[in-house]
């Protein structure tokens, strides 16, 4: 019997969660994103691990929130979490003149692109699954095809998103646009008891 197809899947948190909020699927902010990603694996393949790339906001209200889904979904062995950060920065309104500050999330990218080759290069997987539309991700991609050229790039599409470049590089491609019950299916119970402190977690109003 043939060994399974070893699978990862790299989640570009914002691309991911913009992608709901401009499909208004704000239900499904609250996700069990290890279920999610195990619903796409078949039978002959095994899921390794699922590595999601975010970043901490600044806004409290937001934190808040951010830090009891990755509270909820840490409990899963197979999740891991990457963080990124924000940057501050001030720009001036074209219109008016008046200078404002804006938060720009970094570095989301690069860990991901780091990642990926170094599963890759150190033969974790054989399947390499990315929930993004960022073109950025373009540079490892064709880092891996000429490394490995076996290796399968998947990408999965967050809602409303896409890249032609991205399409052009990968073996398959999957519009999450029409994978609302794989969602609904995943969504993580109203409350949750956290084993190593007993403490009880509870979806966000605001994504309801």
């Amino acid at each position: 019997m043939s060994e399974k197809q070893r699978v990862i899947f790299y989640i570009d948190g914002f691309n991911f969660y913009f992608g709901l909020k401009d499909k208004k699927w704000k239900q499904f902010y609250w996700l069990n994103i290890v279920k999610f990603c195990s619903s796409f694996v078949k039978p002959h393949q095994e899921l390794i691990e699922v590595n999601y790339f975010s970043a901490v906001q600044k806004d409290i209200g937001k934190q808040e929130r951010q830090d009891l889904f990755f509270q909820a979904n840490i409990k899963e062995p197979k999740f891991k979490l990457h963080l990124g950060k924000y940057l501050t920065k001030k720009q001036k309104c074209n219109s008016c003149g008046v200078k404002f500050k804006v938060h720009e999330e970094k570095e989301t990218d690069v860990r991901i692109a780091i990642q990926m080759v170094k599963d890759v290069v150190q033969d974790k997987c054989d399947i390499s699954i990315l929930i993004s539309a960022d073109s950025d991700l373009v540079p490892p991609i064709e880092f891996i095809r000429e490394f490995n050229p076996k290796h399968k790039i998947i990408t999965y599409f967050p809602p409303k998103r896409f890249s032609n470049n991205l399409i052009q590089l990968s073996n398959k491609i999957v519009k999450l646009d029409s994978c609302f019950i794989q969602f609904e299916n995943a969504v993580l119970p109203e409350e949750i008891i956290l084993k190593e402190n007993g403490y009880t977690i509870k979806r966000p109003e605001k994504w309801k």
